[in-house]
């Protein structure tokens, strides 16, 4: 496994509120913003944060599902909206689902080892609130196979595929071990992410979040095996953060005090059109870390801080074995044991994740690698970690469908 052909560097992270359900400003009946407030509320903040945005060479945008939720495609055209600099200039856009995000920062980072960019401003948006649920989980089953799977399936569809993995889990393992840490995974969500201001849980006010989290699954209205505290929510919203060689550092002016470096990173493909081998794991999600670390001549026990894909807290507890943080079966003990939360072992998640934070589909593999950035650099605020020195390194994972796309991330602050 070749390692990178140069330093890629990675700086002025941005993240828009979480917006839908959960935010006291948001109500359903009320108009809300559009698509192209947050590309360009995203853009203007990452932009903003070096001297010259005329030295950006190109623009990569992810979004998953903007031709059916928005009507609106060609996103790459909203560049030169955020700034007139970026007018003729190359953009791109890039989906693969949930991981259209991870996919954007992959591409952003390809071009500039190819030496086709010294600087590459990447987005991800999504704006999903403009359908009702039951027609918005029919476009996200744009994610799996629609041809092969999604007549006969449920009608929400991936809450039902993660229903089943946490149902293969209880078989497994023990319903009431992997239920109790599946709980354990929301409170802990809902805890980090009432710590974070742009979070779409952070005014969520429930008291006894362990007891929620425990409520029966009615399959009558929903899913067998899952409840809604146990998905991420349906979200609007956009990151961006900008990629750099280190002569493009240089010229945005950026110290590198304020930079991470990307040490590796690895992308995995699975078949979309058969089903996952196995329920009771992420094969593809650990194909990509495995390849990330390979790649970086790392392991897991050299990451201090991590953010993985928990759509669902069933996939949190699985991505933690993906990472290597736990053995296979042993996930939901890991969790139990207090070993991803904010002051442990592997903090995971400290700014709520996909299910604390909101889930802004196509946005969200950007979004992670913001708060990866922010905490390496100590710029995470009231969400910060400590950083154990013998282990500098963050992990991201940046997940699409059901374990079918995947793209892997390690960073470590700049020296």
């Amino acid at each position: 496994m070749k390692k990178l052909r140069k330093t890629v560097f990675v700086i002025a992270g941005y993240n828009t509120v979480s917006f839908g359900s959960g935010r006291k400003e948001f109500h359903p009946k009320k108009p809300r913003p559009g698509l192209e407030h947050y590309v360009k509320e995203a853009g203007k903040g990452a932009i903003g944060q070096v001297n010259d945005v005329k030295n950006i060479d190109e623009g990569v945008i992810g979004n998953f599902m903007a031709a059916r939720f928005n009507r609106q495609g060609n996103l790459p055209g909203f560049f030169p909206m955020i700034d007139e600099s970026f007018l003729y200039k190359p953009a791109t856009r890039v989906e693969g689902a949930c991981a259209s995000g991870g996919l954007a920062l992959v591409f952003s980072i390809k071009t500039i080892l190819a030496d086709l960019a010294d600087t590459v401003l990447s987005i991800g948006v999504e704006v999903q609130n403009t359908v009702k649920s039951i027609y918005g989980a029919d476009i996200l089953g744009g994610a799996g196979h629609y041809a092969g799977e999604r007549k006969q399936g449920h009608a929400y569809f991936f809450p039902s595929k993660f229903s089943d993995r946490a149902g293969a889990c209880f078989e497994k393992f023990g319903k009431d071990k992997v239920r109790e840490a599946m709980s354990l995974w929301y409170v802990q969500a809902i805890k980090n992410a009432r710590k974070n201001p742009k979070a779409q849980e952070y005014h969520n006010s429930i008291e006894d979040l362990y007891a929620a989290a425990m409520t029966p699954p009615n399959p009558k209205v929903f899913c067998e095996y899952i409840n809604v505290y146990d998905c991420s929510k349906v979200s609007d919203g956009a990151s961006a953060l900008i990629f750099a060689s280190e002569e493009g550092l240089k010229k945005l002016g950026v110290s590198k005090k304020d930079a991470c470096e990307v040490v590796s990173f690895g992308q995995s493909e699975g078949d979309l059109t058969s089903p996952p081998p196995d329920l009771t794991k992420l094969d593809t999600s650990q194909r990509a870390v495995n390849l990330a670390y390979e790649r970086a001549g790392l392991s897991s026990k050299d990451i201090g801080v991590a953010e993985v894909h928990d759509c669902f807290t069933i996939s949190g507890l699985l991505s933690v074995e993906a990472a290597g943080f736990a053995e296979y079966g042993e996930g939901a003990e890991f969790v139990k044991a207090g070993k991803t939360n904010p002051d442990s072992e592997i903090p995971t998640n400290a700014t709520g994740g996909l299910v604390g934070f909101g889930h802004y589909t196509g946005g969200t593999g950007v979004r992670q690698a913001v708060d990866l950035l922010h905490q390496l650099t100590g710029k995470a605020e009231d969400c910060q970690v400590k950083i154990d020195p013998n282990r500098p390194y963050g992990l991201m994972i940046s997940m699409g469908g059901n374990d079918k796309t995947v793209a892997a991330m390690i960073l470590k602050k700049a020296a």
